[in-house]
C-alpha cells in the first residue's frame, strides 16, 4: 500500500501502489479547468506541474468529458487554499495525446523535494454540459438533410467558420462524427458545390488527426484562420448511422404503387435523381413495395405526379435486379449528385402482379 516520504516540514509526497485512479480540475471557474488532482485508494493528491504539457492536458480534458484543451494554464490561480496540507502525486506522466485517460499514460517516478506550491500542474478545456462527452455547440454540420451530414464547421470566437480541405482524411471525419454523437464516417471530401459552399471565415487548415482525439479542436492544424484556401475546397463529412431505417415510398399517385420516388434516410425524406435509371432498378422498387412487376411510363407521367421538393437524396443509382431493398443497390454517397428535382424518378408498378 502507500507510504509516506516527509520531504521537509510542510510537503508531503505520496508513493502510490500500483491500481486504478482518476484524475479532477479543482479550483477553476467550471468543472473543466483547475488544478489537476488526482485519486487513488480513496486520496486525493495533486500533480506537480514539472514537465507538465498540452498532451496531457488533452488527456485530461478527454477523461472528464469536456472539450478541447485550451492551454496547460498557471496553476497558481487554482491553488489549493490551504497549502501546508497539500499532497504531491510522485509520477510524472507523460502523454502521447491519444490516451483515454491519465491512468493509461506513461509514468515516471520522480523526486518532488524540489516542486514548489506554485508549481501545480493545470488545465483548461472547453466546459460542456454535464453528461455529454463532445462539445456540439463548437461543431456541426451545414446544408446537410440532417445534423449528421454536411458541410464541416466550427466555432471560434463566437463566430462559425469552415474547414479547408487540406490535409483532411477519414480520420479527421471519424472525429467528427463522435464529437456529434452521430455514427460512424462512411464519407469525407471537399470541393464542395457551389450551393453547398459556406460563408465567412475559413477557420481550420492542415488538419491531422489520429482518430483518437474527442473533438476535432484537439486535432493539430495550422493557427485558427491561417490558411490561402477558399470556400470552394470547403469539406464535407457524412456520418452514418446504421440503426436508422431505410424505407422508401412512391408520392403522388392513384395508390402506393405509383407515384414519384422517395426514400427515407436518417430520418428525412428525399428524392431520387433518375441518372442511370432502368428496368432493373424498378423491379428492386416493385418488388420492395410489394406490387408486383413496373409498368412502362408514358412520356409526360411525371409532371403528373407533381414536382419533387426538399432534399435529392440519391444518384447513380444501379441494381442487378435481384436485390431485396434499393438500399443493396449501388449508389453515389448519400446527399451527392448532379441533378435538379426536373431530373426525379416516377415509378408505376403493376399492383395485381406477383
Amino acid at each position: 500500500g502507500p507510504f509516506r516520504l516527509l520531504l521537509g516540514p510542510q510537503l508531503i509526497v505520496h508513493l502510490l501502489a500500483e491500481s486504478s485512479y482518476r484524475a479532477r480540475l479543482v479550483g477553476g471557474s467550471h468543472r473543466c479547468e483547475g488544478r489537476v488532482d488526482v485519486e487513488q485508494n480513496g486520496q486525493w493528491s495533486t500533480v506537480c506541474g514539472y514537465n507538465w504539457d498540452l498532451k496531457n492536458v488533452v488527456v485530461v480534458c478527454r477523461e472528464l468529458g469536456c472539450g478541447a484543451a485550451k492551454g496547460t494554464q498557471s496553476s497558481f490561480t487554482y491553488k489549493p487554499q490551504a497549502e501546508e496540507n497539500q499532497d504531491f502525486f510522485i509520477e510524472e506522466f507523460h502523454c502521447k495525446g491519444l490516451e483515454d485517460t491519465l491512468a493509461q499514460c506513461e509514468k515516471e517516478d520522480t523526486d518532488y523535494g524540489s516542486c514548489s506550491h506554485q508549481d501545480y500542474a493545470g488545465a483548461s478545456c472547453e466546459k460542456c454540459d454535464l453528461g455529454m462527452l463532445y462539445c456540439s455547440q463548437r461543431l456541426r454540420l451545414a446544408d446537410g438533410p440532417g445534423r449528421c451530414i454536411g458541410r464541416v464547421e466550427v466555432k471560434h470566437q463566437d463566430q462559425w467558420g469552415t474547414v479547408c480541405k487540406a490535409g483532411w482524411n477519414l480520420q479527421a471525419a471519424k472525429v467528427v462524427c463522435r464529437q456529434l454523437g452521430c455514427g460512424k464516417a462512411t464519407l469525407t471530401r471537399g470541393n464542395c458545390k457551389r450551393a453547398t459552399q459556406g460563408q465567412g471565415p475559413i477557420w481550420l487548415n492542415q488538419v491531422s488527426c489520429s482518430g483518437k482525439e474527442l473533438t476535432i479542436q484537439d486535432c493539430p492544424s495550422r493557427p485558427w484562420g491561417k490558411n490561402n484556401c477558399t470556400h470552394d475546397e470547403d469539406t464535407w463529412v457524412h456520418c452514418e448511422d446504421t440503426t436508422d431505417p431505410f424505407e422508401l415510398k412512391l408520392e403522388g399517385g392513384e395508390s402506393h404503387c405509383s407515384g414519384r420516388l422517395m426514400v427515407l434516410h436518417k430520418g428525412i425524406w428525399g428524392s431520387v435523381c433518375d441518372d442511370g435509371w432502368g428496368r432493373k432498378e424498378n423491379q428492386v422498387v416493385c418488388k420492395q413495395l410489394g406490387c408486383g412487376h413496373p409498368l412502362l411510363l408514358p412520356f409526360g407521367v411525371q409532371k403528373h405526379f407533381g414536382l419533387g421538393v426538399g432534399w435529392m437524396m440519391l444518384d447513380d443509382v444501379r441494381c442487378s435486379g435481384n436485390e431485396l431493398s434499393l438500399e443493396q443497390c449501388r449508389h453515389r454517397f448519400w446527399g451527392y449528385h448532379d441533378c435538379t428535382h426536373c431530373d426525379l424518378l416516377s415509378i408505376v408498378c403493376d399492383s395485381h402482379g406477383s
